[in-house]
């Protein structure tokens, strides 16, 4: 069930009103089962995939508590091996026999595997990830086994963030479906103006910017190189608005019921280095790859180039999180080249600023850092979207020629885009610098709140864009 459909705002509100309206000892049951549904309403035989994970990994956590030594690791690879191999079939496998039959055929032989005529489970490594940090946080002892199986079930199907996150921990969720928790008129106010804004996000900017960007990128081998660059920046900004878009609204629904999700992103739009930006950009991944496999490797601990290659291969790995594809891959490379020519240069830079003059005017010294990081970041971004890197280059190509008109669909669309932006970025500047998400619907004055409230549902109304369009991330 997509987030930006009528039928989500029915679930909602039925979901939401049961909840409060039944015992604190059934409401796990509720969620449960309107998370099953939630998911089911995607591709319903996938539940069996969720459900053996689940189950897996319900046992695996008991096994792994009640033993020691060698038993222990063995029930925790055991899990990890159900979750990867999963992973693997459903995401990597055709991917892996691709690239094996290339190689074959470099030295002459055919390729025997069959390949698998599967579609990618919705949202699956955002599930596979949250399961995997339960087995992995009580093999460390940080947290106790989970014995009631409804609750761990829905530690893992919670419908907010089931789909594309936030990627939770058991330390900050589980704990809360045992917890009773009162309607809040305050909490539940802040939770769905978090999701106004999400709705925002989503079906005025992500979706609007998305018509152009479709359309050039779709074109990429006769698209002129300025309507190329004018795409790039709009997808850059579709990818943060879509995605975190997704964010506020799951952060947002589970708060209304008395959930608390993880911040997922803080303004990656105003990162001063790529470094920075990344403690920005969907910080549950970043993080659980920080935990569980930048620090296991030596994070920072190590020899410097050791560092360094720790830190790519942590990009790397990030990149094919994202889809079985090189473009993905090289996406991943570029990203990790970035942070370690931020950490290399760092000292010279420092110098430079203060040789030019720059370190004197600390605001117009933001204002140039931000602006570097966005367009690195924006660039890079073409080996996302485009599909194959020999486009990806050609794209990138067209775009350093600067030459050619600015497509332009219809005045009033490009008009909806730009102002949408604006609207966007005043937003993030006032919580970046103001510590002031939302001027007016935050105001002292109730009747300024209302009108505040009218206003942007009003906005979605007039401007969004209400063709069912999925999420970007909902393919990984």
């Amino acid at each position: 069930m997509l987030f930006n459909s009528i039928d989500f705002l029915y679930f909602f509100i039925i979901v939401t009103t049961a909840y409060f309206a039944l015992p604190h000892r059934y409401r796990w049951m509720l969620i449960l089962a309107a998370s099953c549904y939630f998911y089911m309403a995607f591709v319903p035989v996938y539940i069996l995939i969720l459900g053996f994970t689940i189950v897996v990994d319900y046992f695996a956590g008991i096994f792994i508590e009640q033993s020691e030594g060698k038993k222990r690791k063995m029930y925790l690879v055991a899990s990890l091996i159900a979750n990867i191999g999963v992973l693997a079939v459903f995401k990597y496998y055709n991917f892996l026999n691709d690239n094996l039959t290339t190689l074959l055929h470099g030295v002459g032989y055919k390729n025997p595997i069959p390949y698998l005529n599967i579609l990618l489970p919705i949202g699956l490594s955002f599930h596979t990830f949250q399961a995997m940090s339960y087995t992995i946080e009580v093999y460390r002892g940080k947290e106790k086994a989970e014995r009631h199986f409804g609750i761990y079930a829905l530690y893992v199907m919670f419908y907010p963030q089931l789909v594309a996150g936030p990627i939770e921990r058991p330390q900050n969720l589980l704990h809360q479906f045992h917890t009773r928790h009162d309607f809040d008129y305050d909490r539940v106010k802040a939770g769905l103006k978090l999701m106004l804004w999400g709705f925002f996000k989503k079906i005025v900017v992500a979706d609007r910017l998305a018509i152009y960007v479709n359309y050039a990128y779709d074109k990429y081998d006769t698209a002129s190189g300025n309507t190329l660059l004018m795409a790039t920046f709009f997808f850059s900004i579709q990818m943060y608005c879509d995605f975190s878009g997704y964010s506020d609204i799951a952060i947002g629904s589970a708060r209304v019921m008395g959930i608390k999700l993880m911040t997922n992103f803080k303004r990656p739009m105003f990162a001063r280095t790529t470094s920075e930006f990344w403690q920005r950009w969907h910080i549950s991944l970043s993080t659980w790859f920080k935990d569980y496999l930048y620090f296991p490797l030596g994070g920072s601990r190590v020899p410097i180039p050791r560092w360094y290659l720790n830190l790519m291969i942590v990009f790397l790995i990030s990149g094919l999180w994202h889809g079985a594809n090189w473009t993905f891959a090289v996406w991943g490379a570029i990203n990790g080249l970035y942070v370690v020519i931020g950490i290399i240069t760092q000292k010279w830079r420092a110098k430079f600023n203060t040789a030019t003059g720059l370190s004197k005017f600390p605001r117009l010294l933001t204002v140039v850092d931000i602006t570097i990081v966005f367009i690195l970041v924006c660039l890079v971004r073409v080996f996302f979207r485009a599909p194959t890197i020999d486009q990806a280059m050609i794209i990138l190509k067209r775009i350093f020629t600067f030459s050619g008109s600015v497509w332009f669909d219809s005045p009033s669309m490009m008009l909806y885009c730009f102002g949408a932006i604006l609207l966007l970025v005043v937003a993030e500047w006032l919580e970046e610098f103001q510590h002031n998400k939302f001027l007016f619907f935050n105001s002292n004055n109730r009747l300024v709140r209302r009108l505040a409230y009218t206003a942007m549902v009003l906005l979605i109304l007039a401007a969004g864009v209400f063709d069912g369009g999925q999420f970007i991330y909902f393919q990984f």
